[in-house]
């Protein structure tokens, strides 16, 4: 699927099965909304209108269901018709899997997907999911002939109507940050270490006309970033924190989006065993989710200034690894005594929080890691688990989750009963918890907060997506969508205003007022 090109179109135009594969899909009550004169030219003459109103009669979903309308060509598949509370109306989850199974490779494909408006774009998003770019299977590099997929939305419901070409292009921004994302996460260490990883923030910030600042290697421990230096001093490559930055005029606020870059976690001497090791190339993925959501975001206009905050380690074991009992000055000038190498993504975000806070004077700081395998327990292989100072944002968090598909569910914000899992006896804190049965993604989070302060004024959020980042063997891209969606309002593009979770009742009691600074602020 690597050499997979992805089309937004507002029309795929006709072809019949036989040249081009067609999937059609959606929730059962849409897909009966559809009328025959909107797909009969993807189907005849293979496909008839009896064969058509036969196929949508035989669909029973439990979840999902599926029905053949011309061999293996031509494929009708039908979604959850509802849904609980805790997931997305888009149901984003079931429509990639769906795609995967039910459309086959070829040259030329078409994907149709029925949907109300407000779940175009995380099924957008869901559907650039079905096609990941990296591969090195052999058959593959053999293969230089184009492949396109054209996809084309069918707006059922109150708000109908075609998609605008602005809209198409938010869409095709998404998913290139989805698949961006992905490759990274699935990209193995040898050929994404830091060096390759400050690669692609170059070729990202080149794109976009922005020149990232980047301090590496002994700089970092010269500039006082104890945590990001001690992580990754002993790899061959040297850490690094990389920032890209967009200031445009007439900003009101200031965001950071702090991503943990681990490129590969052996746990440092507290080691990982053979069956836990395997897969850790994926513990950049809060980084890879930054970088793919920031050009997004770029692209598609944002009005306030937005810094994207890489902290790039590689947690290796050498001579010159950290060793438990060693004592760590992080960025924000407190002491940390390491009892756990293996907790080391908190170490490197809490530099690149400090940071934020200090050097960029964030309002807002959101980070973003595959932080705890305690999550997966905590929330589940398809939520992150999010925590925040601020209850809005809690909430804003939940339902941005929903309108983009990458979900959401809090964790228990309480620090005054669960920060002592810290204390120390001769600094600061421990990098690691006493009681491992004590909500320990909580802990972790905290760990990260307490170096800017938990009386800090501005919005921290801490996003956890250690077992959404992948699901069986290969990267997801979570985590650009939900950037997306809850930063949406600080954006120029129409369709992520639709899916941003902030902002809508300042709308409404400014409704005939001009564009202001209050207006535009997410707090």
């Amino acid at each position: 699927m690597a050499n997979v090109s992805l089309e937004f179109r507002a029309s795929a135009g006709d072809s019949e099965p036989q040249n081009r594969f067609v999937l059609i899909l959606g929730q059962l009550p849409n897909l009966q909304r559809v009328t025959w004169a909107q797909v009969k030219g993807k189907l005849q003459p293979a496909v008839s209108q009896e064969t058509w109103q036969s196929a949508l009669s035989a669909l029973n979903p439990n979840p999902t269901d599926n029905c053949s309308l011309y061999l293996n060509y031509a494929t009708v598949a039908a979604m959850p018709s509802r849904v609980s509370r805790h997931n997305s109306p888009s149901a984003a989850q079931f429509l990639t899997r769906l795609i995967r199974n039910c459309l086959p490779g070829g040259a030329s494909r078409c994907i149709v997907m029925v949907c109300e408006r407000s779940e175009v774009f995380a099924s957008a998003c869901a559907i650039a999911r079905a096609f990941p770019l990296f591969t090195r299977r052999s058959s593959a590099t053999k293969k230089t002939d184009k492949r396109v997929v054209a996809v084309e939305f069918i707006i059922v419901g109150q708000d109908g109507g075609p998609v605008d070409a602005s809209t198409l292009e938010c869409l095709a921004s998404a998913a290139d940050g989805v698949r961006l994302a992905a490759r990274i996460v699935d990209t193995p260490c040898n050929e994404m270490n830091t060096d390759h990883f400050l690669e692609e923030i170059k070729a990202v910030g080149s794109e976009l006309g922005i020149v990232p600042t980047v301090i590496r290697g002994e700089e970092l421990k010269k500039k006082g970033f104890g945590g990001i230096y001690g992580v990754g001093k002993a790899a061959e490559h040297p850490p690094a924190l990389a920032v890209l930055s967009h200031t445009p005029e007439g900003a009101t606020q200031t965001i950071a989006w702090v991503g943990k870059g681990i490129v590969y976690d052996t746990g440092g001497l507290s080691i990982k065993g053979k069956t836990s090791m395997p897969g850790m190339k994926r513990d950049c993925g809060g980084a890879a989710a930054v970088l793919g959501a920031f050009k997004a975001a770029i692209k598609q206009g944002f009005k306030d200034n937005l810094h994207a905050v890489f902290c790039l380690a590689e947690n290796a074991v050498g001579p010159n690894a950290t060793r438990p009992d060693d004592i760590h000055r992080l960025y924000s000038g407190k002491t940390v005594e390491i009892n756990n190498t293996d907790a080391e993504g908190r170490l490197v975000l809490s530099d690149g929080v400090a940071y934020s806070s200090k050097d960029l004077c964030a309002d807002i700081i959101l980070d973003i890691a595959t932080l705890t395998g305690a999550q997966g327990i905590s929330t589940g292989k398809y939520h992150a688990a999010v925590m925040t100072n601020s209850e809005e944002w809690e909430a804003a968090c939940v339902k941005a989750g929903r309108s983009s598909g990458d979900l959401a569910h809090p964790l228990v914000y309480c620090p005054e009963l669960h920060f002592s899992e810290f204390t120390s006896a001769v600094a600061d804190m421990k990098n690691s918890v006493a009681d491992r049965e004590n909500a320990q993604s909580s802990c972790a989070g905290l760990f990260i907060a307490s170096h800017i302060g938990f009386d800090w004024p501005g919005v921290w959020v801490h996003v956890d997506i250690a077992s959404p980042v992948h699901t069986g063997e290969r990267a997801t891209g979570f985590g650009v969508a939900f950037l997306l969606a809850l930063f949406g309002r600080a954006s120029e593009d129409p369709m992520l205003n639709l899916v941003s979770p902030l902002g809508h009742e300042a709308d409404a009691q400014c409704e005939t007022m001009e564009r202001d600074s209050k207006r535009r602020r997410l707090v």
